[in-house]
């Protein structure tokens, strides 16, 4: 069953927490809320399953409209952050509470938690209490107790967040595995764009009570809608600037062409079409400009794809890749003040062939560039 979400608004006083939202869940699909904090994707996901009212618009699951239902006959499955759970119960008893509020037979009881321990990879934990289990394990039984009554949907709030580093990893890919064994449209939240890049189907983003795009974690990351979504996505350098003479200038000297000889340009829609909707690139429009690391080429040598000047401040080769700090050059040669530090990143085994140190001159070019007109 799918969830849809209609011109959703819900003020706290003075501050907008959503801002006539719209939004639909596809049936049986994970989809995770992203977004900074105050971003109103809690708020968003507590009006879906019942917890707050909206101040206007309407919820949808399926074709019936939920609106005005609590959230305890919506069947929704919640799993909170710290876990919630009822610390002078048994693991067992956790998972059972829901069932025994329904007046569910024992035999049926019994044998529905063993089935969820199972499900959940807690088999044998049954007779512990919470704070004997590790915050993965609690995380566990709160998903199982979620599960226990059928719910039509799953939903979780930050569910990751009270957890190490190594706990959240196993346990966000453990529970993209049970989704894909159980197949119930669940919602979750997040502010961590790894984190819902790895687990959700679909990806909403989130900004200032709106929703800025939908599309899956690809369509998002190789195509963000805006300034906002390709800043939030991950690191990035973010570049001030104009278009003159069919260039790309930012901070004043860094020029790239606007035809095939240079790095692809990627030009929002108002930047690359006038009022008849024909291509026409606007001659002086201010823009901000988007490099990620990651696209960014260096080379020991000038050469006719490696134009820019730059200085390596830094290199970093821990992790899964080598980090390179650069400070830019100007036409004379000299370090370029004004100018924010570029951040690169690079291989390895590119790393080792270019030998870099600190305060070595070298010669970059970024391969993707991505422009949106700035704000006013």
């Amino acid at each position: 069953m799918k969830i849809r979400v209609q011109n959703v608004s819900k003020n706290f006083g003075n501050f907008t927490a959503l801002d006539n939202v719209s939004l639909e869940i596809p049936s049986g699909k994970l989809v995770a809320l992203l977004g900074p904090s105050g971003s109103g994707k809690t708020t968003l996901l507590r009006i879906i399953a019942g917890l707050d009212a909206p101040d206007a618009g309407r919820i949808f699951y399926g074709d019936d409209d939920v609106t005005a239902q609590n959230a305890r006959t919506r069947g929704i499955g919640f799993v909170f952050q710290h876990y919630a759970l009822f610390g002078h119960m048994t693991v067992f008893e956790n998972v059972a509470f829901g069932l025994r509020v329904r007046k569910e037979k024992k035999p049926q009881i019994a044998a529905r938690v063993r089935e969820l321990l199972s499900l959940v990879q807690l088999d044998g934990l049954e007779n512990r209490l919470p704070t004997q289990l590790s915050g993965g394990q609690r995380q566990r039984v709160a998903l199982a107790r979620a599960l226990a009554a059928d719910p039509k949907f799953l939903m979780l709030d930050e569910p990751f967040g009270a957890l190490d580093a190594k706990v959240r990893a196993e346990l966000r890919r453990w529970i993209r595995e049970l989704h894909d064994e159980i197949h119930l449209t669940s919602l979750f939240v997040t502010h961590d764009q790894e984190e819902a890049f790895e687990v959700a189907d679909y990806v909403v983003v989130m900004s200032n009570g709106r929703v800025e795009q939908v599309g899956t974690p690809d369509e998002v990351f190789a195509a963000p809608a805006n300034a906002f979504v390709t800043d939030f996505l991950g690191r990035v350098n973010v570049f001030r600037g104009q278009i003159q003479n069919q260039k790309l200038v930012l901070d004043g000297d860094l020029a790239f062409a606007l035809d095939q000889s240079g790095p692809k340009i990627a030009l929002a829609g108002e930047l690359s079409e006038n009022a008849n909707g024909e291509n026409a690139v606007r001659e002086g429009a201010p823009v901000s400009a988007f490099i990620r690391p990651h696209e960014i080429e260096i080379s020991r040598q000038k050469t006719a794809n490696h134009l820019h000047e730059a200085l390596v401040s830094r290199v970093n080769g821990s992790g899964s890749t080598t980090k390179v700090a650069l400070v830019r050059q100007n036409a004379s040669g000299e370090n370029a003040r004004g100018f924010q530090a570029l951040e690169a990143e690079i291989s390895h085994e590119t790393a080792r062939d270019l030998k870099l140190a600190a305060h070595e001159r070298v010669w970059f070019s970024p391969n993707f560039v991505r422009v949106f007109a700035a704000p006013n």
